[in-house]
Order: structure tokens, then C-alpha cells, then sequence
């Protein structure tokens, strides 16, 4: 597979300009061409940077003219497909963006809509967004009863305030209500290519609202589908609200683990643990816990069991990182054995420093227990 970088090469820019061309025979893309050997130094973004500035100097400044060639490109240049959309489609709105009127935001969402089929428009829809949030947001309510999932995906994805790779929209973060309308509208979709789009927006909301993302979840849930229709069924929805509620619920957030039914496991719990095989690890090696749990009330109790690694820090501090462990429903009298292998391999999305290292458990939200240990370089010998 590719690296992230490698998905805009030169390749894809000739291929680009070729594109462009047929679309327009009577200009070149001699500014696509240039650039196109000049990626291989650059990041992704940076490369679909490059490609939209040259595309917006070979077509010029008129927005009714860049929109005529894209258009014919998606009608007459069969090549016009996949990463290559990524500048066109930004092309796009940032041209729309410099006309500024909104007859010209308005018919550059309705290109957007045609392009996110061929590669999803969700980065270009950000531009628009900062230049024109209202007129955005109203055409997004629209989109969600598109025949067109990818379109339907567009509305939930392109509005996410915390999509990644994307611009921000402050107005976006400022008021994480404002697109529980779209999300309301797009729950139940018959294509989980959608709804796990809603459930990434909604667990973006979770940094900024958890009460509202918590009772926007409890509103979903209770809803029933006698009603008929094409919507989802119940177990989708389910599936849906666990996915949006995990940065909640690993955060150990009481009324999120309450909707799925964990309770507060006070006075009910017998705990021993965690259990470490050893006192020192060497980075590369793993190191294993051990932790029992008893329900010692009367009553059967669902349990969500994690495990919070204590990272020491270049600081001197330590950092957390919570993991999955189990989860389970414990009878009265019951008792539950975990076992868990942690690695200290290398890996690229964290650095590991030598010194005093800890594991605990985090039982329904709760913490429970703390066992140190020490990770150190591997010996010379």
C-alpha cells in the first residue's frame, strides 16, 4: 500500500493536466505541468496545495469558466477520478470563495455534490464553510435527502468540526450544536458508509459538548422503529452510539458509560489487581497484568474493563494512554479473571522514555489500583 504522500504523485498531476485539457482544449495546464515535477519533495497537503494554486493560475480568475472545465473533465475525461479531485475540487471552492457571490458558493456546492462521488469533497466543503457557514450548513440539511449516499456522507463528514487533514471552522467548535440537525437527519441511514460518518462527528462533539453529544445518543436510543420505513434497525443505531460515545467512555465519562448500561460499580465490586509479571521491562519486551473482579452485590452488573498505561515523560512527568481490555456481565457471587500482554515495541506513534512506569485498571469509568514498574533501554550485553 502506499504511503500517504505517494497518493499525489507526478503521475496523478500529469494525468491531472491531461485531464484538463480535454476538458478544454483550447488552454494548457502549463502550470500543472510544472508542478507536477516538483512533488516529490513535498507532504500530501502540501502537494494538493501546489496542485490547486497551478490549476487556479492555468484556468484563471473567473469562477463561471474554472466551473464550465471541471464539469466537462467529469463528462469527458474518463481519468478525471480518484486523489486528482482533491485539488479540483479545492480549486473549486477556493474560486468560488475569491467571486464571492452567493449565486457563485451556491452552484459550487452543487459541483462539490458532483465530484464527492469521485473522490469525497469533504476538504474543499471546508473553504466554503469559512467563507459562508450559513449558506453551507442550509445546503448540507438539504443533502441528507440526496438518493446519493456518497452525497448523504458529504453533509455528515464535510461538516465534522475536527476532520482530519482539514482546515478548522471556528464557528464550528464555537457552537458544536450547530450540526445535531444534519446528525439528527442521518442516524438512521440505510448505509453505514453514512452512519459511521455520524458517528465520527459525533464523537468530534465530545471534546467540546459531552453533555450534549450524551443526550443526543439517549435521544437516538430511545427512539423506536415501529414507525417503519427504510431507516436502520435498532442494533445499527446501537452500534452507531458506541462508536460516537468511545473517546467518552475510555475517558471514563459516568453518564455515557450510564447510557450503555455500565453503572457506577461503587460498593459492588471486589477488585484485586492489577498484577504486574515483573518489575522492570526492557523497551521492546512486553509485560503482562493480571486482575480479578467479583461482583459482590445482589444484583447482575455490567462491567467495561480498561487499562491505563502511565507513561513516563522527557518531563519527568507521566502521561496516560488508556486501552481495551474486556468487557462483561458479572451474576451475583461471579468473578472474573483478565489477563493482558502489554508491548513496549517501537512504534511510530509514540516515543518511549526510560524511567518509573505504572498500569491500573479503569472499571465502569472508575480507576482501581496502581502497580508500578520500571522501563529501561535494553542491556548492553
Amino acid at each position: 500500500m502506499p504511503f500517504a504522500d505517494e497518493m499525489i504523485d507526478r503521475r496523478t498531476a500529469l494525468d491531472l493536466a491531461d485531464a484538463l485539457e480535454t476538458a478544454a482544449p483550447s488552454t494548457t495546464s502549463a502550470r500543472v505541468r510544472e508542478v507536477a515535477e516538483s512533488l516529490s519533495a513535498l507532504s500530501l497537503r502540501e502537494r494538493v496545495d501546489a496542485l490547486r494554486a497551478a490549476m487556479l493560475q492555468d484556468l484563471g480568475d473567473s469562477y463561471p469558466a474554472l466551473a464550465a472545465v471541471v464539469r466537462r473533465a467529469v463528462r469527458d475525461a474518463p481519468t478525471f477520478r480518484g486523489w486528482m479531485i482533491w485539488p479540483a475540487s479545492t480549486a473549486v471552492a477556493e474560486s468560488a470563495t475569491a467571486d464571492g457571490s452567493p449565486a457563485a458558493t451556491s452552484d459550487a456546492l452543487d459541483l462539490l455534490a458532483e465530484l464527492t462521488g469521485l473522490l469525497s469533497s469533504e476538504f474543499a466543503l471546508r473553504i466554503l464553510m469559512r467563507h459562508d457557514l450559513e449558506q453551507v450548513l442550509e445546503r448540507a440539511l438539504v443533502w441528507t435527502g440526496s438518493e446519493d449516499e456518497h452525497v448523504r456522507r458529504l453533509a455528515s463528514e464535510g461538516t465534522r468540526p475536527y476532520l482530519p487533514w482539514a482546515v478548522r471552522v471556528p464557528r464550528l467548535t464555537a457552537d458544536p450544536g450547530r450540526t445535531i440537525p444534519i446528525l439528527d437527519r442521518l442516524h438512521r441511514d440505510p448505509s453505514e458508509y453514512v452512519r459511521r460518518s455520524v458517528a465520527n462527528h459525533l464523537n468530534d462533539l465530545s471534546r467540546d459538548d459531552p453533555a450534549l453529544v450524551v443526550a443526543t445518543a439517549a435521544r437516538w436510543i430511545g427512539a423506536t422503529d415501529e414507525a417503519g420505513g427504510s431507516g436502520a434497525p435498532a442494533a445499527a443505531t446501537q452500534k452507531l452510539v458506541r462508536h460516537a460515545l468511545r473517546t467518552l467512555l475510555k475517558h471514563g465519562d459516568p453518564s455515557a458509560l450510564a447510557l450503555l448500561g455500565y453503572p457506577d460499580p461503587a460498593g459492588t465490586l471486589e477488585v484485586d489487581g492489577p498484577h504486574l509479571d515483573r518489575e522492570r521491562v526492557e523497551m521492546g519486551d512486553s509485560i503482562e497484568l493480571r486482575a480479578s473482579v467479583r461482583n459482590t452485590g445482589a444484583e447482575p452488573v455490567r462491567l467495561m474493563i480498561d487499562y491505563i498505561v502511565h507513561h513516563a515523560t522527557a518531563a519527568g512527568t507521566q502521561s496516560t494512554k488508556t486501552f481495551k481490555l474486556t468487557t462483561a456481565s458479572l451474576d451475583p457471587g461471579q468473578e472474573l479473571t483478565v489477563r493482558k500482554a502489554h508491548s513496549f515495541r517501537p512504534i511510530t506513534t509514540r516515543r518511549y522514555y526510560d524511567g518509573p512506569h505504572a498500569i491500573s485498571l479503569q472499571i465502569n469509568g472508575v480507576a482501581s489500583g496502581r502497580q508500578g514498574f520500571h522501563l529501561g533501554s535494553p542491556s548492553a550485553d
